[in-house]
């Protein structure tokens, strides 16, 4: 479902410029979601301010950061106000996580049925996210499952987001 503007427990979904977007687009299209309009990802929370990952930490920024911008604001069909206020206090915990790119890596070599032992467990235990990543987290530990093939958190892309939760509208 898509908003036209952004409540507390949504997803905001925007692109990122430059070398760094490119980079992204490249991996989500090599995980099997496309060349898609979106790389970037964050939580909306009360009082006009979103939580982010970046790469030098998960923070909390005010919603006119992304003034001008194209953010798509998306939530799973059904989301009550209940369920919102816990993905916000979900959110909360999560300022300061480190950022991972290794995340990325992650992704590709699961979308390639590649096993490495140990991989997940170490990316897990370092306690980094990416983006899209912290969004669903921020869903599972408010008790809302987004993906129903039970997916690691760590293999969700912005592009995986938007196709389950935007695609279609």
């Amino acid at each position: 479902m898509i908003h036209p503007h952004p409540v507390p427990g949504d997803i905001g979904l925007t692109t990122i410029s430059g070398a760094v977007g490119k980079l992204i687009r490249l991996g989500q299209w090599l995980n099997g979601n496309g060349f898609g309009d979106y790389e970037h990802a964050f939580v909306v929370l009360p009082g006009e301010r979103i939580l982010e990952a970046e790469p030098g930490g998960a923070r909390v920024r005010p919603l006119t950061a992304y003034d001008g911008a194209v953010v798509r604001y998306v939530y799973p069909p059904g989301l009550t106000d209940e369920q919102r206020t816990a993905v916000c206090a979900a959110a909360r915990a999560y300022v300061g996580v480190p950022y991972s790119f290794l995340d990325y890596l992650a992704i590709a070599l699961h979308r390639f049925r590649l096993w490495v032992p140990g991989l997940r467990r170490y990316i897990a235990g370092t306690g980094h996210m990416i983006c899209s990543q912290l969004a669903d987290q921020c869903y599972q530990d408010a008790g809302v499952r987004l993906f129903a093939d039970g997916r690691w958190p760590g293999y969700v892309t912005p592009m995986a987001l938007y196709d389950l939760l935007a695609a279609d509208t």
